[in-house]
């Protein structure tokens, strides 16, 4: 059995929702401007408001503080702006004066910050720029920047000096001031009194990383308790839409809240969110779920429909949800909560975004190797696409939805108000410290007497930093409207443009510097395709196929005549009742007939054309992908791969193959003409050696094994393969392909068996031009003692082998980040990757709440069978290498400090 996530039958509106994340982004794109359409007339209005709005906003701006002109001043495509990322990412939590020293001097003394200095007319910024903010004090300058440049330079080669330090921390902390309401939900409920004064709602959010431990999400869950006991005392009855109100994001609820673990989350976080919602509900406040990344949509709105369908929170109209525009998915998502409001009988409230992670979106995707982006790859777009679901949200049948606009456009703005002609029964919503100057013009009795809720963080600056960067991410760059807005360089209308007429100016939909995933290396050659393991329309046709191949035999494959050995059958290591399949074993005898075979067959293969060596592996590549799941069965039961290993392990296959293919291409094909005299041409040509051995391991028995085999075959070298004892049947599958891809039976041979008795037939013979091995440090020292002992050419022994790999972690580090490293190097494939971390130092100023962090997060883990796809960690390979790692843990216990076991 493969997977362990039912596939369940979908209501209508969750299909719709699902076949948006397939469409094809220029169809969703076109689908979505013919939603979002409006008569030119109310055009010509919303054009007139719009830049009546951001007028004001310009004028409004000069002299005053404030977070949009900063993000205009430094903006992420400017040096400067990447470094004030980075220290405030960082510089907050470190506890020690060294390493802070050593960070400031890192990151500040590269940057022109002169340039800086007077540019912007914000008093804000002028004090930020490198600020040197003491205790909220402006350090004069009296004598010119000059001056200024120098004594820049004179504090950074001095920056162990401690008032350096302090003036550069109290800046951080400024900016950070501009982005949190409070540190504390009191402190925060005291400073949006004023704004609540004239006009303001409030949604606050209780920051912090996404929980790691068990121990991190009952804090936050306390802290949200806290926070809505609060609130409702504030609030004194003012309803979910009249009074503030919470946002909830469900990672701070529950340490694995992702799609593998979905049954966990079922059974643990939506009753914690239920009880949330219910003291909400009982003290009359909104409470909404924050949208996060793509890949966790579907699991959300799986727990909000629970929680949401709960007669415990008859007649509260209080619980809300948040869309993100920018997702594909975002409009079949209205229908759905609108289905979802009529199933429950009462209100639902949405919030309406456009979205905060598209940067993580678009390089998850990638790396994932989808065959599109769940994101919209322009910024247009994403702005037709909120119009369309502003538009679709208006037309709800009353009584269902409480709606609320986030949006610091005036163009958005101004076609929501043009949407809702006469209603007024819906809100805006605004960041804490951004978009003031827009909506004072709206806001309150004296202006327009529209309503908007200010997103309100809350938290110490410890808690601050993953949102500081994700605000600094959206709102810095050169693409945002926050920074867009004060720059008087951008004429009004361009700023004010309609975003359907832009989008159908574009010449093409997707953004032509944004390839496609399978596009992503420029044409030099493709990227393997993934399969996105939180989709259950992918998930279900992989799960038929790799429970439709079993009964598989490895044998040798070899034009040499010569006997076999004895066959023998091939076990899962996850349980040794399961046999898999069948291996016969090459002989020394086989191996010798098989290095004679390849010998004579050196030649024709290594004047075989260099493309169609090429053409040759990117057949085998295509044949990995077609055959992608009888590979996965493969990776999981022989080697016992978990399913995201599995899948990572045939695309590694593919890419190897097909970035060889582009370096024989590169480097085979045509001559290299040389520097040399005048009248003299002189030119390298590369050829292979001859037969090349390559020795392959069992913790990656296809990527490895494929790595080895296609770079030697690639360079015009035959090849004799011989597999890791434990995996043969992999790696005959592996060479079927390439055979039934072109490669000649002469040039490529498996030999599957012993290695000690296949190498101690091969090693000693001259004719093995070469060896790729992975495998032991004593292997290799093995293989190299008899290479040197033979006669003959020297051959050449490229060996990977393993050593104790270790992390070295300061207290600059984030330490969720830190933990989720550390449990994915440490143990990812049951810590048997060379690469696997087997020794962690610490900064001792952290160390101590980073090893409970972590020690926590290993609980959360997942051990089992590696076919399931809520596993985290598999078998280890057989029962030779599980008494090594009992023996050694065992000693560990004994010499050190046993944290976990």
């Amino acid at each position: 059995m493969f997977f362990d996530q039912p596939s369940g039958a979908l209501m209508p509106p969750r299909a719709a929702i699902n076949a948006a994340y397939r469409m094809d982004e220029a169809d969703c794109v076109a689908e979505r401007a013919r939603a979002a359409s409006l008569s030119p007339t109310a055009g010509e209005r919303i054009a007139a408001l719009a830049r009546k709005l951001v007028l004001e906003v310009r004028r409004r701006r000069i002299g005053a503080g404030g977070i949009d002109a900063f993000m205009h001043e430094y903006e992420l495509s400017s040096r400067e702006g990447v470094v004030l990322m980075c220290l405030a990412e960082a510089l907050l939590r470190i506890p020690d004066a060294q390493t802070a020293d050593r960070l400031i001097k890192d990151k500040i003394g590269g940057a022109d910050w002169r340039r800086h200095l007077g540019h912007s007319e914000s008093l804000f910024v002028n004090a930020s720029t490198w600020a040197l903010m003491l205790t909220g004090r402006v350090i004069g300058l009296e004598n010119g920047a000059d001056d200024w440049a120098s004594l820049l330079r004179a504090m950074v080669t001095r920056s162990g000096e401690p008032v350096v330090r302090q003036a550069i921390t109290q800046a951080m902390r400024i900016l950070g001031r501009q982005f949190v309401m409070g540190r504390t939900i009191g402190e925060a409920l005291e400073r949006a009194q004023e704004g609540e004064k004239r006009g303001y709602r409030h949604s606050y959010d209780m920051l912090g990383e996404a929980a790691c431990t068990r121990h991190d999400a009952e804090r936050y869950h306390n802290a949200y308790s806290h926070a809505i006991a609060a609130i409702g005392a504030a609030a004194a009855r003012r309803g979910p839409v009249g009074g503030p109100g919470v946002s909830v994001k469900l990672s701070a609820l529950h340490p694995r809240f992702e799609f593998a673990q979905h049954d966990r989350v079922m059974a643990e976080l939506a009753p914690r969110l239920k009880d949330l919602a219910r003291q909400a509900r009982a003290v009359d406040i909104g409470l909404t779920v924050d949208a996060e990344e793509a890949d966790r949509l579907d699991v959300t709105l799986d727990v909000f429909e629970v929680v949401a369908r709960d007669p415990g929170l008859k007649g509260w109209d209080g619980f809300g949800f948040v869309i993100q525009a920018y997702q594909k998915r975002a409009l079949p998502q209205v229908d759905w909560l609108i289905d979802l409001a009529r199933a429950c009988g009462r209100r639902l409230m949405v919030r309406l975004v456009k979205g905060a992670y598209w940067d993580s979106e678009i390089k998850r995707a990638q790396v994932a190797g989808l065959d599109g982006y769940p994101v919209f790859t322009r910024k247009a777009s994403t702005d037709v696409s909120y119009l369309a679901c502003a538009k679709a949200l208006m037309a709800a049948p009353e009584g269902l939805l409480t709606c609320a606009y986030a949006t610091h456009n005036p163009h958005t703005l101004a076609a929501v108000l043009e949407m809702a002609g006469d209603r007024r029964d819906f809100e805006f919503q605004r960041l804490h410290g951004m978009g003031e100057a827009l909506y004072d013009q709206v806001v309150g009795p004296d202006t327009m007497g529209l309503a908007c809720r200010v997103y309100a963080p809350v938290g110490g600056h410890e808690e601050l930093l993953a949102y500081l960067v994700r605000r600094l991410l959206e709102n810095g760059a050169n693409t945002s409207f926050v920074n867009r807005i004060v720059d008087e360089a951008l004429p009004v209308e361009e700023i004010i443009a309609d975003p359907v007429a832009r989008v159908a100016a574009l010449p093409a939909a997707p953004h032509p510097r944004i390839p496609l995933p399978v596009d992503l290396y420029d044409g030099q050659w493709r990227n393997s395709h993934g399969v996105d393991l939180t989709d259950m329309e992918q998930i279900a046709p992989l799960k038929a196929a790799m429970e439709a191949v079993h009964g598989w035999h490895a044998r040798p494959l070899t034009t040499a005549n010569a006997a076999a050995g004895a066959e023998r059958g091939v076990h899962d290591p996850a349980d040794r009742r399961r046999q898999v399949g069948t291996v016969t074993a090459a002989t020394p005898e086989l191996a010798r007939a098989a290095l004679e075979v390849a010998h004579g067959a050196h030649r024709a293969w290594d004047l075989t054309p260099a493309d169609e060596r090429a053409r040759c592996l990117e057949r085998t590549a295509a044949l990995y992908e077609e055959h992608m799941a009888e590979l996965m069965a493969l990776a999981v039961r022989e080697a016992g791969k978990t399913l995201p290993d599995a899948l990572a392990e045939v695309r590694e296959g593919a890419d190897f193959l097909r970035y060889y293919a582009q370096l024989t291409r590169a480097g085979f094909a045509v001559p290299q003409t040389l520097p040399g005299p005048t009248g003299e041409r002189n030119e390298l040509s590369l050829r292979g050696r001859g037969v090349f051995l390559c020795i392959s391991p069992w913790n990656f028995p296809l990527a490895i094994f494929t790595g080895q085999v296609a770079a030697a075959l690639a360079a015009g070298n035959t090849v004799l393969a011989k597999p890791a004892d434990p995996t043969p049947l992999i790696a005959a599958r592996a060479v079927a392909f390439m055979h039934e891809a072109g490669v000649p039976r002469e040039a490529l041979h498996l030999l599957p068996g012993r290695g000690s008795e296949i190498g101690g037939a091969l090693l000693g013979d001259p004719r093995i031009a070469g060896v790729a091995m992975t495998g032991s440090t004593e292997t290799a020292q093995a293989i190299n003692r008899a290479l040197a002992a033979r006669a003959g050419p020297i051959a050449p022994l490229i060996a990977e082998t393993g050593g104790q790999n270790a992390m070295i972690v300061d207290s600059s580090a984030l330490p969720e980040q830190v933990t989720r490293d550390v449990l994915s190097s440490a143990f990812q494939s049951a810590g048997q990757r060379c690469s696997a971390l087997r020794v962690l130092y610490l900064q001792e100023d952290v160390a101590a709440p980073m090893i409970d962090m972590i020690a926590g997060a290993m609980d959360e883990l997942s051990v089992g069978d590696p076919g399931l796809l809520a596993t985290d960690v598999g078998p280890v390979i057989n029962g030779e290498a599980r008494e090594t790692l009992e023996a050694h843990a065992t000693r560990m216990a004994r010499d050190g400090k046993l944290i976990r076991r």
